[in-house]
């Protein structure tokens, strides 16, 4: 055995720009890192080393660069992934938050934390966290429970054993989601004699498990004896690649489908068999027919409370689950008939094993109506109206202004649920929707991410004010790095989304609202003189057709584009959406909360809990 003389830190990023996906090319695309001690002297000397080759990315906060590699990978289907590095302590637990978005989204990112010495002899280090109970206790352990793989590399030989299984955590279909390796800092310098065939190039293919023939036969006889079939398709179809398989699918048995926030787009918007999205908020179209549904086919979603309205969305009293699923975690969520299996695989054989058969086609006036309110409510104002624009009218402006292959996205506030419910996505992945964790402050770095992945794709990111001021400094590293992105963020001066919230739930405007908080001066915040000091182009729009104009001028523009328009924090759009469990006070001094906990009570006692 022959072997090469390297530190632990080489060794990681040597192995880690050996790992090819199923095309041929490197798994990770390369490593955004932020520096500090505790990666500085090990992983950045490695990094260095190997820059022109497996590119090393500058962030302005750590949570946001996992951010974008996370996206990097959604954005991709989770055929390639990004690294992370961070110094201890603050750096380190900047990070937690992504941890967990990629945990609940199940998508893979590599992420390496410094940690303490592992000699412990200058103990405690800066930004060390003691605990007084567990001598082995850092701030990393933070990230047990939101990684899908979690080691601490105290030894440099431990990454024999611990990259394998890093790499196999990302690229496993079913337990796909973020790893996290607190690798110590004194271990990142120390030398090891390396076999020279653990940097051999290999080649991790995606596995497409097949159905077990019992859980398939009795997944057709169910869609068989079921006389009001509906699929709900989620983002295992899109990580699956199986836009395609189901498509053929519907057109073959005209089952009707709805698309949670993570499916949409998995079928143009206006093919006739696709209802529109599902759940709280969703089409009136899809809800009705998931209402009347007696098999709710789940493909590739863990059935969230926002598809299944709080499990009051589906109301046949007969209805059954069938769950497509590669994990059989969400296979067999409440008492569902589990299909686990790749979802591309899985339609291709119940296809096959259907033959002709074929559901009732849905009416098709329920589409025609539910596409009717949509318009209603993203046309434009008349042009001597003096109100304030709402969302609704700023998504069909930005809607009109899009081509085939522009990519819409967005994470958090008002926005996911308006876009939900009135975007119209044409190709698969054109819309980017991080609603999983529902991440305030995802969208500028995940746009950055979605560009990376996909240049040649325009890419919209709407957000609110209260999103923005959680999140912006990787607009600097949008400018910084020549990537262009069009950014529209709606100011309604505050989180609008949660004080309509607060609102329908009996409460006063409270906190939520910049006028509704305690202050002593009223917040007045120019974003657009904000996003032109970190070097992007502005505009302030007044009018939707200002805006109108900005977008246009903006697509012929090369470097990153912020729009700010004022809209008002009230409207929402009232047609489609569906209860949602939201817990209401049993005692307030308030009628309204009283009033609002007696619907509330009500309205418990028509789900299902089973």
């Amino acid at each position: 055995m022959t072997t090469v003389r390297l530190t632990a830190a080489q060794a990681l990023v040597r192995y880690a720009a050996a790992q090819l996906n199923e095309d041929g090319v490197p798994f990770l695309a390369g490593c955004w890192a932020i520096f500090g001690h505790g990666n500085v002297a090990g992983l950045g000397e490695a990094l260095h080393g190997v820059r022109d080759s497996f590119p090393t990315w500058r962030g302005h906060n750590e949570q946001s660069m996992a951010h974008a590699a996370i996206a990097y990978s959604k954005q991709l289907g989770r055929r390639r992934a990004m690294m992370v590095t961070s110094s201890i302590g603050p750096g380190a637990a900047n990070m937690v938050t992504a941890a967990a978005l990629a945990h609940v989204n199940r998508l893979p990112v590599l992420l390496v934390p410094g940690d303490v010495f592992a000699n412990r002899a200058p103990d405690p280090v800066l930004q060390q966290l003691e605990d007084f109970g567990d001598g082995v206790a850092t701030v990393n352990d933070c990230f047990r429970p939101v990684s899908r793989y979690f080691d601490r590399i105290m030894r440099p030989e431990q990454l024999l054993t611990a990259l394998p299984r890093a790499f196999r955590t990302m690229t496993d279909p079913a337990d796909c989601g973020p790893v996290t390796l607190a690798f110590c800092q004194d271990v990142q310098a120390e030398a090891f004699d390396w076999p020279r065939e653990f940097f051999a190039p290999k080649v991790w293919r995606q596995r497409r498990p097949e159905p077990d023939a019992r859980e398939l036969a009795d997944a057709i006889k169910a869609i068989r004896a079921a006389k009001n079939p509906f699929i709900v398709a989620g983002g295992g179809v899109h990580y699956s690649g199986a836009a395609q398989a189901l498509k053929n699918f519907v057109e073959t048995h005209k089952i009707p489908v709805a698309e949670t926030q993570a499916g949409k787009s998995a079928l143009p918007w206006d093919h006739p068999l696709n209802m529109g999205p599902i759940g709280v908020t969703g089409a009136a179209s899809a809800n009705a027919l998931a209402e009347n549904a007696d098999l709710v086919i789940g493909i590739g979603t863990r059935f969230q409370d926002f598809t299944t309205g709080s499990w009051g969305l589906f109301k046949n009293p007969n209805r059954r689950i069938l769950a497509l699923n590669v994990q059989s975690f969400d296979a067999f969520k409440h008492g569902a008939l589990a299909l686990i299996c790749d979802a591309r695989v899985g339609l291709e054989k119940l296809s096959a094993g259907l033959g002709k058969y074929k559901a009732k086609a849905p009416d098709a006036a329920l589409k025609k109506e539910w596409f009717a309110a949509a318009d209603a409510v993203t046309n434009p104002p008349s042009p001597d109206s003096n109100a304030l624009p709402t969302d609704m009218q700023v998504i069909g402006a930005v809607q009109r202004a899009a081509r085939p292959d522009t990519v819409v996205m967005c994470a958090a506030g008002t926005m996911p649920g308006e876009l939900h419910k009135l975007w119209k996505a044409g190709k698969p992945m054109s819309y980017h929707m991080e609603y999983g964790f529902s991440t305030m402050g995802y969208e500028i770095a995940g746009g950055i991410g979605i560009k990376m992945a996909e240049p040649a794709r325009d890419v919209v990111v709407m957000l609110g004010d209260g999103s923005y001021m959680m999140m912006n400094s990787e607009l600097a590293t949008a400018v910084m790095m020549g990537i262009k992105l069009t950014i529209v963020i709606t100011d309604n001066r505050g989180f609008g989304c949660i004080n309509r919230l607060q609102m329908a739930t009996g409460g006063a405007e409270f906190n939520n609202l910049l006028d509704h908080a305690r202050h002593e001066t009223p917040s007045h915040i120019d974003f657009a003189m904000h996003a032109a000091s970190m070097g992007a182009k502005t505009t302030k729009a007044g009018t939707i057709a200002e805006l109108e104009k900005a977008l246009a001028a903006a697509r012929k523009m090369k470097t990153t584009n912020v729009i700010v328009i004022d809209t008002d924090p009230y409207p929402s759009t009232q047609a489609g959406g569906t209860w949602w469990d939201v817990a209401i006070p049993e005692v307030s001094v308030r009628d309204t909360v009283r009033k609002a906990r007696k619907e509330y009570e009500t309205a418990l006692k028509k789900r299902s809990l089973v």
